[in-house]
């Protein structure tokens, strides 16, 4: 069956029409901007760079803060843009390439999660076989599970969104070209699509969230119950703090936006949820783990000096 679209573009609606507001709205989504692609980008180089660093906790750490650079990258250019010109429109092969993009993104984020939370399990409560079972293969593998998985969940929604009849109207109450607000505007029947977004998307965002909250439930019972030092205890603790805290401003909104129903009165609050874990998160994650981290502050005080006085190295 081939798609008989009549519409060629959509039109987003956005945050607001007062002209005056666009203008305070670019300059604060281009500060967060460049602070997530330099705090995210600073990161991976860090980690490239810093021997000390080559572990699995830190190769995911940079799978994270690729993934944070390319998520906010999908959404906050085109937004930007619409924001200089006036003009918030976008073609319909291009709406379909944000949304596949996007979810790509987001749902492999939500993977690499659990394997991170998994990473932590492994070096706190079987730390004997930590190097054995998280080898540099089995590390390259569950990211490239991970990527993968994103890509073909990403891929699914694509495909049966492009096979919907749009014939009008043509305007997103969104910011940029997400799932729900595409099939509000369908004119053919989106029983299918709605299955799959409930059905599938849940299972990806749900089961890792299940996954790292058993991992984390088990690392406090072997700490509270099998660890006696208490300086142990802390330490082990600390690494996973900035872990938890980024857990938690993940799934807390995403879980909203997409496991809940949907009314006309929530279009506003599902947009500000949504622009919280496709922007503020990227841009906070880099600060979460620097600022909790002692390894990755000392490692960036190093980098930051070797690159500015490089003779004295």
């Amino acid at each position: 069956m081939e798609n008989q679209t009549e519409v060629s573009e959509f039109i987003f609606l956005g945050l607001t029409h007062v002209r005056s507001l666009q203008s305070y709205l670019f300059t604060l989504f281009l500060l967060l901007y460049m602070a997530s692609i330099l705090g995210n980008g600073a990161t991976v180089a860090v980690i490239l760079a810093e021997l000390q660093l080559h572990t699995p906790m830190y190769f995911f750490l940079g799978n994270l803060s690729s993934l944070d650079i390319f998520f906010s990258t999908v959404t906050v250019p085109k937004m930007l843009a619409g924001f200089l010109s006036g003009h918030h429109t976008i073609s319909f092969t291009s709406c379909l390439a944000q949304l596949h993009f996007f979810h790509f993104l987001g749902s492999s984020e939500a993977m690499l999660l659990a394997v991170m939370a998994y990473d932590r399990y492994v070096a706190i409560c079987n730390p004997l076989r930590y190097t054995l079972v998280m080898n540099p293969q089995a590390c390259l593998l569950l990211a490239g599970v991970t990527w993968a998985t994103g890509f073909l969940h990403a891929l699914m929604h694509t495909v049966m969104t492009s096979r919907l009849h749009f014939c009008g109207p043509n305007r997103i109450h969104h910011f940029f070209c997400d799932i729900k607000p595409l099939l509000s505007l369908a004119c053919s029947s989106t029983r299918l699509n709605l299955s799959l977004l409930n059905t599938v998307t849940g299972i990806i965002g749900v089961s890792p969230f299940i996954l790292t909250l058993l991992s984390y439930l088990y690392i406090i019972s072997f700490l509270s119950l099998k660890v006696r030092s208490r300086e142990s205890r802390r330490k082990a603790f600390s690494t996973c703090t900035s872990h938890l805290t980024v857990i938690a401003l993940y799934y807390g909104t995403v879980i909203f936006a997409y496991l809940c129903p949907s009314s006309g009165s929530s279009k506003g609050e599902e947009m500000i949820i949504t622009l919280v874990y496709s922007v503020i998160t990227p841009d906070l994650n880099p600060l979460i783990y620097t600022l909790r981290n002692s390894e990755v502050k000392y490692a960036t005080r190093k980098f930051i000096i070797r690159k500015l006085f490089p003779e004295t190295n």
